[in-house]
C-alpha cells in the first residue's frame, strides 16, 4: 500500500456516497483492500500464512503454482517466501487490472522465486504441471454453474501428489447455526471498527455476487472434479479453508 494513497476502508461509511450497486474489485477497492479484508474476513492472515507453510511442504521441484483470483497477491507472496525447491514458477492471476497493477508494485524482501502477474479471467487460464493451486476466497465469486468446470480444469492440470487450497465463506443448512454464524461475523466486523451502516451496505453490495455454499457442497463438487479427498483444516465463524488432494 503506497503511503500517499488512502488505505482505510471507508467506502461504505458516507451515506452521501454511493459505491457500485454490486461489489466490484475496482480501483477504489484495490486501494483499501488490505484493510478491508483484514477487518472483514476472520482468520485471513492465518490462512495466507499457512498457505506458505503448505507450499513449503507440498510444492514440487520443476512445477507450477497458481494463485487464482490473487487480488494483491498475498497468497502468491506467501508461497514464494516458503518454497525451497528449484525451478518453480508462481502464476498470480486476477481479472482486476487495478489489483494486478498494484500487486506488481508491492516491494518484496525475498525475490528468489519470480511471480508472474497476469490480468486474465481464471476461467480461460490453462493449468499445467501444477503441484499447488490456491483459490483463496475466489470460487465464491464464480457463477454456480461454472464452478465444477473450473475445478475439473484445475484437477486435469495437476501433478500426482499436488494439492488445492480452497478457502471460502460458507453457509450452513441449519437455519439457527446460519443465523448464529452471521451474527458472530457481524460482531467481528463491529469489533474491527465497522458501523451498522457499513455492514449493511457492504452486505447488500455483495449478496448478488458472492454466493456461498455449504461445506458438504464443496466436498461433493471436489470429489466430482476428481480430487481423491478433501480435508477441512481451518474454520472461523462462516469462513473455512480446505485442502483437496489429487
Amino acid at each position: 500500500m503506497l503511503m500517499s494513497e488512502r488505505s482505510i476502508d471507508d467506502l461504505y461509511r458516507d451515506p452521501e456516497q454511493l459505491p457500485a450497486e454490486d461489489f466490484v474489485f475496482d480501483r477504489q477497492v484495490a486501494r483499501v483492500f488490505p484493510d478491508m479484508i483484514r477487518r472483514s474476513v476472520p482468520g485471513y492472515a492465518t490462512v495466507v500464512n499457512m498457505t506458505g507453510v503448505l507450499a513449503g511442504v507440498w510444492v514440487q521441484n520443476g512445477s507450477n503454482c497458481y494463485d487464482l483470483g490473487c487480488s494483491l497477491g498475498a497468497s502468491a507472496l506467501s508461497m514464494a517466501a516458503a518454497i525451497d525447491v528449484p525451478s518453480v514458477r508462481i502464476l498470480a492471476i486476477d481479472n482486476s487490472a487495478e489489483m494486478i497493477e498494484r500487486a506488481r508494485r508491492i516491494p518484496r524482501d525475498d525475490d528468489r522465486i519470480a511471480i508472474e502477474w497476469c490480468c486474465a479471467d481464471i476461467m480461460e487460464v490453462g493449468i499445467v504441471n501444477a503441484s499447488m493451486v490456491v483459490l483463496n476466497y475466489t470460487l465464491q465469486f464464480i457463477p454456480l454453474h461454472l464452478r465444477l468446470e473450473l475445478l475439473r480444469r484445475i484437477r486435469a492440470g495437476m501433478r500426482p501428489g499436488a494439492i488445492l487450497v480452497l478457502s471460502e465463506k460458507v453457509r450452513f443448512p441449519d437455519a439457527t447455526e446460519e443465523r448464529l454464524q452471521n451474527e458472530m461475523h457481524h460482531a467481528f466486523k463491529r469489533a474491527n471498527g465497522y458501523n451498522e451502516l457499513e455492514i449493511s451496505r457492504k452486505r447488500s453490495a455483495l449478496e448478488r455476487v458472492l454466493l456461498p455454499e455449504s461445506i458438504a457442497q464443496h466436498r461433493e463438487r471436489l470429489a466430482s472434479a476428481g480430487f481423491s479427498r478433501c480435508d477441512l483444516w481451518f474454520r472461523c465463524f462462516n469462513f473455512v479453508s480446505m485442502v483437496a488432494r489429487v
